[in-house]
């Protein structure tokens, strides 16, 4: 079409903008903000607690009621995890802004292309309703 600019592609954009560590905090956000992982974990945790408990006492690892080997592991989990989902939360963040400002740009050009088939839709009405008129008159001679 001529006259019109291409659209952009605000996933393409952002997705050519991030570096590796961003492809890699974004990966690990999707991954541990998934169903699959919330299993996985809880499916751990449930082995690991009633092993611990119910095991015999010369092959429990982390023995009941503490599970401090359990709290520490844990712990290291969410502290490295921790840092990967935040700095993945501001890069979808950072996506969706410029999914925005991509649909926003889309919307105001759509708006003009609009107003201006609508005046070309106006000037053709006045076009038609004046010949129906001229049409009107030849036809009363």
């Amino acid at each position: 079409m001529e006259g019109h600019s291409r659209v952009r592609n605000a996933n393409a954009e952002h997705r050519e903008s991030l570096t590796n560590l961003e492809r890699l905090a974004l990966f690990v956000t999707t991954k541990i903000g998934s169903m699959k992982f919330f299993f996985l974990l809880l499916t751990i945790t449930i082995i690991w607690v009633l092993w611990n408990t119910y095991a015999a006492q010369e092959h429990q690892f982390d023995p009941f009621p503490a599970f401090v080997l359990w709290l520490f592991c844990s712990n290291i989990l969410q502290l490295l995890l921790m840092p990967l989902i935040l700095i993945g939360q501001n890069l979808q963040g950072r996506h969706s802004e410029v999914r925005a400002e991509s649909d926003f740009d889309l919307n105001v050009r759509a708006e003009k292309e609009i107003k201006r088939i609508l005046a070309h839709l106006e000037k053709q009405d006045k076009m038609s309703i004046e010949t129906l008129r001229r049409i009107d008159e030849l036809h009363r001679r």
